[in-house]
């Protein structure tokens, strides 16, 4: 097949920008971790090298740092944030409402900031600005309000001059399109370019009302580091004369919800450009009154960092109705390609689809398809006849599920799978197969399986772009039903799906094929999976069938020694592997989950140290029992 003839990429460049081209991606290079994804870049790549395959088995736990306040007598609280580290100090985002300075080599507590009454902190993670004009280093954050908060790296007091004390009400009336109290937050970090703050934004999902997509826009910021001024806004839902528009049935971008980015965004430092990894749009599972494909809905987008004008989108989905998104950090790398090195964008999402893009013009380096797809049997719906899918790689989990591939093994658990199929009377299938009306469907990878807003990692001395992926999936089907308004409309909710996986929710145990959480390796170069590792084991199982893989939260970092680590699973394992093999080399059983991505760093006794955030289980129903920081590295000769 060829593309299709209504192309998912498009490119709107300057010569200016096209020159470019001669430029390389931005990597920080240095042995601290400052920001989330350790470069601007994404590649989440340490140049470091003390810790080898030879000797990670001697790593030690060198301190651990609990988060939960003194005198709190609530509940433990999952905390997803990556920890930073510059100049031997570690800012983490508390999920008690406070960040918190830590000494990066013993733990200790420098100073902490306590958010105002009431607020709660990005879940995702803050930003480092190293200051400017007269302005300090700062670490910058948003809240669960919709503020976005600037405070000196130093010693955590509000940076004065940053919006009013330090803070930037981002709740303005241009994105609170239907009203102020409407729900917005900022739920992961700003990137840094320059002395700009970019942000993206959290407008709530699911339906809103008799139209179910009306709310807060999604829209793309960016603020004055120094000052918290607004400099420029990219309209993630096009306005009339605006490239996309007419992607949206007549009516249905007015007062659009959703279409947000609540992942991680990158940077192209030495080119400017910025790419945004956009979301479905609201209500996203039901799109009757959006009808088109949607743009700049679960699409990756690339705009000028200095202006926020548009240069190129690729749409990962049309008409989203799945909740796919693509909140996955966009890793910039230069690939190796028919022999000549490319600026590429590597970047995948909840469909487990790996799509590597030339960053500059947003052609696909490997060849893309338009295949067709299942169409939807909901009243009024209108999803798109085709999706795209890259001829290379392959995809990276499980897409099809049918009666006879349900799990196999410990008896009766594989009896209770088959049960939940046959007394639901559920429909499996493959790639794409639309929320059933009034039937469920299970349509794999599903809104937990694939990669989700972890990302994957890039070697650029192997070319291997690793990730790990959930098998994991969801029943969803769509019903009508009265709302507040007494409007009849059409929402996907039942006693499966939105809440419950597909799986036996007491137990945590998928129903899908094994196995249910995974480790792989793509070659960038050729597009080839270069292996694939089980990733997890089912501790409540008998020892013959503990080798399932499990699925969980939080992502890979790699060393230039050649090492992987990951936390991730729901089995309270933190790992180490070779990078080039997959092979095992090093196991650590924790008290919870470590659900965010790790960290590598050099402390101030000169010793690297990799350290965790450990609190336990939350987006696929664990229990959380742990609320530390843990630090290891090797014993101190």
């Amino acid at each position: 097949m060829t593309m299709h003839s209504n192309p998912i990429w498009k490119v709107a460049m300057s010569g200016a920008a096209l020159a470019l081209l001669a430029g390389t991606a931005y990597a920080a290079g240095g042995t601290d971790w400052r920001v989330t994804g350790h470069d601007a870049g994404g590649e989440r790549y340490s140049p470091l090298t003390q810790i080898t395959k030879d000797n990670v088995n001697n790593l030690q736990q060198a301190w651990s740092f609990h988060l939960k306040p003194d005198g709190y007598t609530g509940r433990l609280r999952r905390a997803e944030g990556i920890p930073l580290v510059v100049n031997d100090t570690m800012y983490v985002n508390s999920p008690y409402g406070q960040v918190i300075a830590l000494d990066a080599t013993t733990g200790k507590e420098k100073w902490r900031y306590d958010l105002p009454q009431n607020e709660a902190i990005s879940e995702h993670g803050s930003a480092y600005w190293p200051g400017g004009e007269g302005a300090p280093p700062s670490i910058i954050f948003g809240t669960m309000k919709g503020h976005l908060i600037s405070i000196r790296a130093s010693d955590g007091k509000p940076n004065a001059a940053f919006g009013d004390h330090g803070m930037v009400n981002m709740k303005t009336p241009e994105v609170m399109q239907t009203g102020p109290d409407g729900l917005y937050l900022l739920p992961s970090a700003p990137v840094i370019y320059k002395n700009l703050v970019i942000t993206g934004a959290g407008s709530g999902e699911g339906p809103g009302g008799s139209r179910g997509g009306d709310g807060p826009s999604g829209d793309t910021r960016a603020w004055d580091a120094k000052t918290g001024k607004l400099v420029w806004t990219f309209h993630s839902v096009p306005g009339p004369g605006e490239p996309g528009y007419d992607t949206w049935g007549k009516g249905s971008t007015k007062n659009r919800s959703g279409v947000n980015v609540w992942g991680y965004m990158t940077v192209d430092q030495k080119r400017g450009i910025v790419y945004m990894p956009f979301g479905a749009p609201n209500n996203d599972r039901v799109g009757v009154d959006r009808p088109g494909n949607n743009l700049y809905s679960s699409s990756l987008v690339a705009a000028d960092a200095n202006t926020g004008k548009y240069l190129w989108h690729f749409q990962v989905v049309h008409h989203d109705v799945w909740d796919y998104d693509t909140q996955d950090p966009p890793v910039l790398a230069d690939i190796k390609h028919d022999g000549k090195t490319v600026p590429a964008v590597l970047f995948t999402n909840k469909n487990a689809l790996l799509f590597i893009l030339n960053r500059v013009t947003g052609k696909p380096i490997f060849p893309v398809e338009e295949r067709p797809v299942p169409q939807s049997d909901v009243p009024g719906e209108q999803t798109s006849a085709t999706q795209p899918f890259p001829v290379k790689p392959e995809p990276l989990s499980q897409n099809t599920l049918s009666r006879d591939n349900l799990y196999k093994g410990e008896p009766e658990h594989q009896a209770y799978c088959e049960h939940l199929v046959d007394d639901n009377q559920m429909k499996l299938g493959g790639p794409y197969l639309p929320p059933g009306f009034n039937q469920y469907t299970v349509s794999p990878p599903g809104t937990q399986g694939g990669v989700n807003f972890w990302g994957g990692s890039y070697d650029p001395k192997l070319g291997l772009f690793i990730t790990n992926v959930n098998n994991l999936f969801q029943p969803m089907h769509v019903i009508m039903r009265p709302d507040k308004d007494g409007h009849i409309i059409l929402i996907n909710e039942g006693p499966l799906a939105g809440v419950r996986r597909f799986w036996d929710a007491a137990k945590h145990l998928p129903c899908g094929p094994t196995p249910w959480g995974q480790l792989v390796a793509v070659n960038v170069e050729t597009g080839d999976i270069a292996w694939r590792k089980t990733l997890g084991e089912t501790d409540s199982f008998p020892a013959q069938f503990r080798d399932t893989g499990r699925p969980g939260t939080g992502g890979t970092i790699l060393t230039a020694s050649g090492l992987t680590f990951v936390g991730a699973t729901d089995d309270f394992r933190f790992r180490a592997f070779d990078t080039a093999t997959g092979d095992k080399l090093w196991e650590i059983k924790l008290p919870a989950s470590v659900e965010a991505t790790p960290v590598t760093y050099r402390g101030a006794d000169g010793r690297q140290f990799v350290a965790v955030v450990d609190t336990g289980g939350s987006q696929i129903g664990s229990v959380e029992t742990n609320d530390e920081v843990i630090a290891f590295a090797a014993p101190k000769k």
